[in-house]
């Protein structure tokens, strides 16, 4: 015999889980109109400690790091949601499609095995040093090219099983269209691991975008910036620690709690036994 959670512990798991992502999404998105002081203009001395007008102090210019802080994360977290949907959402279709056509799913397989053979960082700095005016939006298109390959793997693997269930099999002998099974038989199914397929994306997006940032390809000087800040402020890190403990301590949090909520949104699949009496 078979029990499902309680409605109400689920809801109550899912916005315990969610709640910390959500919080810092919105504080990041919202960061610039709540700083304080300008993110370009000196409010102290170089690299001075936590005060008054600055509660963590001054980065290499002496401008105020909890202004930067909050006016910082917008773009890297649209740019890592950019990632993650872009990439889940192909992986699922181009997965699904490859499952009901073989043929189709030995090229794709064959594509994916040759992408995946180039890292990522590496992939980016090959297109960014190709187009240096591309900036951000450069490595946002190379994170997709070189992030579907390994998703579509997934993807793929996962429909597998359900594209052979006999229900599909007696909608595709009806005559239903591809996209029909992909759409309305295949991706429903999927929910779980696609949930936990962007959770994982996200995170993968958060740590490339943040390393090209470090190695200042995209963001440039004087913008607000989380990675840049790390690189910035490296130098002053004895002096004060906030400039660099602060967005370091931000993009791990960022990407333990969008994982975390992935995990916590995903449909309970497993199954827990309960006593007959």
């Amino acid at each position: 015999m078979v029990a499902a959670a309680p409605p109400r512990a689920r809801i109550g798991v899912i916005l315990l889980h969610s709640l910390p992502a959500l919080l810092l999404v919105c504080l990041a998105l919202a960061g610039p109109w709540l700083a304080p002081h300008s993110v370009t203009d000196p409010v102290t001395a170089p690299f001075a400690e936590p005060g008054a007008g600055a509660p963590l102090g001054g980065d290499q210019l002496g401008r105020d790091v909890w202004s930067r802080l909050l006016a910082g994360g917008g773009q890297l977290v649209l740019s890592a949601l950019l990632i993650a949907v872009v990439v889940t959402g192909a992986a699922a279709v181009l997965g699904a499609v490859a499952a009901l056509r073989p043929k189709v799913g030995k090229v794709v397989e064959r594509v994916a095995d040759v992408l995946i053979l180039l890292p990522a960082v590496l992939g980016i700095m090959l297109v960014a040093l190709s187009w240096p005016e591309g900036g951000r939006f450069a490595v946002v298109l190379a994170a997709v090219v070189l992030g579907v390959p390994y998703a579509v793997r997934l993807a793929a693997n996962a429909a597998a099983p359900v594209a052979g269930a006999g229900y599909v099999e007696s909608a595709a002998a009806g005559g239903e269209r591809l996209w029909v099974l992909v759409v309305r038989e295949i991706l429903p199914n999927l929910r779980a691991t696609l949930l936990a397929l962007f959770g994982l994306r996200f995170v993968e997006a958060v740590y490339v975008v943040s390393t090209a940032g470090f190695l200042q390809v995209g963001p440039q000087p004087p913008a607000a910036d989380w990675a840049l800040m790390i690189r910035e402020n490296s130098p002053g890190l004895l002096l004060n620690p906030w400039a660099v403990v602060a967005p370091s301590a931000v993009i791990g949090l960022l990407a333990l709690s969008v994982n975390l909520a992935a995990g916590a949104l995903a449909p309970q699949t497993g199954r827990k036994a309960v006593t007959v009496r």
